[in-house]
């Protein structure tokens, strides 16, 4: 019974974990800052090539969206 608790407990505890690193991953990628600085990580990432390709993938969900209805 004991070992069944705990093979749970660390399947919850590694299930949370990879989900909050997901999520920290989206909202960092959502954020659009040109450089993060975490404890002793820096990032410095070209946001503009990154929001063309948002804008290119918004415009054709749209097209798609369109020519669904028609």
């Amino acid at each position: 019974m004991a070992q069944e608790l705990s093979e749970v407990f660390y399947t919850f505890l590694i299930t949370s974990v990879v989900g909050f690193i997901l999520a920290l991953g989206r909202i960092c990628y959502k954020s659009k800052c040109s450089s993060i600085d975490f404890c002793c990580l820096k990032i410095v990432r070209n946001v503009d090539v990154e929001m063309k390709e948002d804008i290119e993938l918004a415009n054709s969900s749209k097209d798609d969206e369109n020519q669904s209805k028609k």
